[in-house]
């Protein structure tokens, strides 16, 4: 065999476990900036601030839309999907139509969604090696947060109203299609603009695709899951089970969900500075 078989031989190789060598390079990768401890804060922050800020939502949504109860019940029904674990919890609860109460709710979720936003922009700027003296200050990256949020908040209501859009105007497959797809799109935009915003780190949106379009899809997949868990588990559990599989039902579902959101970092990291093939040694 000579020389040019034999670099024949390994091109093929090397081709057939290019995969596997860039798989085992994004674990190593997740494992090497302690993937699993960022997402759990992530989780954590979002645990504390997404419940006052659907309360928020539904509070609102009842006051402007007192006078068309069909559509406010169609948004809120394609809210549910997008929140399927506590999507239930909206039926029942919303805070006072008090500019006082609204107040103080506004000023809790504020504080809890600052906080989820300061955990996600550590994250990925650890995750892109950005030093720190390239990272916002105290108030620049709290500033930052405001904006985001009025930008994340601005896009979940505009994807929730057209959803209930769509749920409105159609029935049956064309009722469930159109929320799939209303669903994937805000995600698609969601993490598009969370990873292009919530880093210092200097990527072209190229860079940044993978990574988006693969988070989307599996957060779309935890989405349907986490409405299969509430038909099959919460909705059959009696009043005390229920409460407890709804707390671990929805930490674990933010877990998953964060944890994709930085495994989704890590390939893009992975791919556009090529650190493969490595070995887990």
């Amino acid at each position: 065999m000579n020389i040019h078989e034999r670099l024949k031989k390994i091109d093929a190789f090397q081709q057939r476990h290019r995969r596997l060598a860039f798989g085992v390079a994004v674990i190593k990768r997740f494992s090497d900036d302690r993937g699993g401890q960022l997402a759990a804060l992530i989780a954590y922050y979002a645990f504390v601030s997404l419940f006052p800020l659907l309360l928020v939502f539904v509070t609102v949504l009842g006051i402007v839309l007192e006078g068309d109860p069909t559509l406010k019940q169609s948004i809120l029904e394609s809210t549910q999907g997008q929140f399927p674990i506590v999507g239930d919890q909206l039926r029942l609860h919303s805070l006072p139509a008090s500019g006082v109460a609204l107040a103080i709710g506004l000023v809790g979720s504020l504080l809890g969604g600052l906080a989820v936003t300061n955990a996600t922009q550590d994250a990925f700027n650890r995750i892109w090696q950005v030093p720190a003296r390239r990272r916002l200050g105290f108030i620049a990256t709290r500033l930052h947060g405001l904006r985001l949020l009025a930008l994340f908040g601005l896009l979940n209501i505009l994807s929730t109203t057209a959803a209930g859009f769509v749920g409105s105007s159609s029935g049956g497959t064309l009722e469930f299609l159109g929320g799939v797809v209303a669903a994937l799109l805000f995600n698609l935009a969601l993490f598009g603009g969370a990873f292009a915003l919530l880093t210092n780190a200097r990527v072209s949106w190229r860079e940044l695709a993978p990574g988006v379009l693969l988070a989307a899809v599996v957060w779309q997949i935890l989405q349907h899951v986490g409405g299969f868990y509430v038909e099959h588990v919460i909705k059959r559990a009696g009043p005390l089970s229920a409460t407890f599989g709804l707390v671990l039902g929805l930490l674990a579902w933010l877990y998953l969900g964060a944890q994709v959101t930085v495994l989704a970092t890590e390939v893009n990291v992975v791919r556009a500075r090529r650190l493969w093939p490595r070995s887990f040694l």
